[in-house]
C-alpha cells in the first residue's frame, strides 16, 4: 500500500503507561524504519513525549480512544506538538488481529494503518464545547438523582399505607409537599392534612383525607425527612447548573435560538445538542447522513449472498440518542409534519395499540429531527414547517383514488363516482 504520511506516529494508550511507535524514512527492508518508546502518563512527561515526536518531524499521530484515559495524551499532543493532525480513533475500527498482543504491537499495527492514510478520527469538540457537554451531562445525571429520590420517597409513603399519588398526580408538588411536612411534624388526622391541598387538588379532598390515613410513624418521619432534604440538595445543584450553562451558552447563543425553532427543541435541550455536536456541523459532519450514522439513529446495514436484511441501529452517540428522543416524544404531541410523520409509522407497523410501533415510530421522528438539525446549524436558517397535509399533498389525486376504488371493489363493493362541482 501507498505510505501518505512520511513521518506518523501511534498510540497505545494506558491508565499509567503509553506505548508509541514511530514510523520514519529509514534502511529498513521497505524502506521504513520503526522506533518504539514508552513515557508514563504525568502530564509533564506527555508534554516531553509530544516535543519528542515534533523532533522527529512527525506531522500525524493517532491513538485509540480509551475513554477519560485518553483525553490528557490528546491535549498534551495538541498544546505541546504543532502536528498537521492527531486522530483519536474508534477502538472497534482498529482492532488487531488476533495473536501476540503488547502494547507495542498495538501501536505498531495503528502506525501501519495511520501512515497509508487508513485511519479515520473520532469527532473531538472545541475546549468551550466539552466543557459545556460536562456541565450538562451532569446536569443530565443530577436530574434522573432527583426523579429516583423522588420515588424512593414515594416507596416510604406507600409502606406507611398513605396513598397521595393514587389521588394526586404526584407527590413532587406544593401540595404533597405540605402534606409530608405536616406528617413529619406530628400530624396524622386525614381529613387535617387533606385541608392542606391547593389550586386545583381541593376538589379531591374527600379521596385525599382516606388517602392520607395509614401506620405513619417516626421511622417514617425519618426517612421522608432524609429524603426531602436530598431533593432539596438536588433540586438547588440543578438551579446552579440551569445558571452556568446560560453562562456557558453566551457564546452559542445565536446557533441556540435557531436551534429552538425546530419542533419539540427547547432552549435546554437546544443547549445540549450544541454540547455534542458543536456548531460547525459541516466541518466533521459533511451532510446530514453522516451526522445521523454518528449520532446512532438510522439503520444499520445488512446484507448477504445479495439480500438484503433489516439492520439494528448502531450504538452511536447514546447521550445524544437520549435528548433527541425526548424532543421527539414532545414535537409529536403538536399537529406539523414530525406528528404526521410519527402517525404514518405508527400505522405501518401494527397502529397505537402496539408499543413496539410506538417505539420504532418515534425513533423515526428522532431520525427527521437529527436532519433538521444539520440543516439548521450548516445554513443558519430557522426551521421551516412542511405542515401536517405534507404527506398528503404528495400524493396523486387519481392514483388515490384509484386505489381507494380499488380496495373498495375488492370488500365487494360497487363504486360510483360524482362530480362533487356537479
Amino acid at each position: 500500500m501507498q505510505v501518505l504520511y512520511p513521518r506518523c506516529a501511534a498510540v497505545d494508550v494506558g491508565k499509567d503507561v503509553i506505548a508509541v511507535a514511530v514510523r520514519l524514512p529509514g534502511d529498513g527492508p521497505d524502506g521504513r524504519t520503526t522506533v518504539k518508546r514508552t513515557f508514563k502518563t504525568f502530564y509533564g512527561v506527555l508534554a516531553e513525549a509530544a516535543r519528542w515526536l515534533a523532533g522527529l518531524g512527525v506531522t500525524h499521530v493517532a491513538m485509540e480512544a480509551t475513554g477519560i484515559y485518553s483525553m490528557p495524551v490528546c491535549h498534551a499532543l495538541l498544546e505541546h506538538g504543532d502536528f498537521e493532525k492527531v486522530l483519536v480513533c474508534n477502538a472497534g475500527h482498529v482492532r488487531n488481529v488476533p495473536g501476540r498482543k503488547t502494547d507495542f504491537s498495538d501501536a505498531e499495527w495503528l502506525v501501519h494503518l495511520l501512515e497509508c492514510g487508513l485511519l479515520a478520527g473520532s469527532f473531538i469538540p472545541p475546549a468551550e464545547i466539552k466543557a459545556a457537554r460536562d456541565v450538562l451531562r451532569y446536569r443530565t445525571k443530577v436530574a434522573q438523582q432527583r426523579v429516583s429520590e423522588i420515588a424512593r420517597l414515594g416507596n416510604v409513603l406507600q409502606d406507611a399505607g398513605i396513598k397521595i399519588d393514587s389521588v394526586a398526580c404526584s407527590i413532587a408538588t406544593k401540595s404533597g409537599r405540605a402534606m409530608i411536612e405536616a406528617l413529619i411534624d406530628g400530624e396524622r388526622r386525614g381529613p387535617v392534612l387533606a385541608q392542606l391541598a391547593r389550586t386545583r387538588l381541593r376538589a379531591k379532598i374527600p379521596d385525599l383525607s382516606m388517602a392520607l390515613e395509614g401506620r405513619f410513624g417516626d421511622h417514617h418521619a425519618l426517612m421522608c425527612r432524609l429524603h426531602l432534604d436530598h431533593i432539596d440538595h438536588l433540586e438547588a445543584m440543578l438551579k446552579g447548573l440551569d445558571a452556568q450553562i446560560e453562562a456557558m451558552m453566551t457564546p452559542f447563543q445565536a446557533a441556540r435560538d435557531l436551534l429552538a425553532t425546530a419542533p419539540g427543541i427547547g432552549q435546554l435541550a437546544a443547549a445540549a445538542v450544541i454540547s455534542e455536536i458543536g456548531t460547525d456541523v459541516t466541518a466533521f459532519f459533511p451532510d446530514d447522513a453522516h451526522l445521523a450514522s454518528w449520532t446512532g439513529l438510522c439503520p444499520g446495514n445488512h446484507e448477504s449472498a445479495g439480500k438484503r436484511r433489516g439492520g439494528k441501529r448502531r450504538k452511536g452517540n447514546p447521550h445524544l440518542q437520549s435528548i433527541l428522543v425526548e424532543c421527539a416524544w414532545s414535537a409529536v404531541r403538536h399537529d406539523g409534519y414530525l406528528k404526521s410523520l410519527y402517525h404514518r409509522h405508527v400505522m405501518k407497523w401494527g397502529g397505537y395499540r402496539s408499543q413496539a410501533a410506538k417505539k420504532k415510530a418515534i425513533v423515526v421522528v428522532a431520525h427527521a429531527l437529527v436532519v433538521i438539525i444539520w440543516h439548521i446549524l450548516a445554513t443558519g436558517k430557522p426551521c421551516h414547517e412542511l405542515g401536517t397535509d405534507y404527506f398528503t399533498r404528495r400524493l396523486d389525486p387519481e392514483r388515490e383514488t384509484r386505489r381507494l376504488i380499488a380496495k373498495l371493489e375488492a370488500r365487494g363493493h360497487r363504486v360510483t363516482l360524482e362530480d362533487a362541482a356537479a
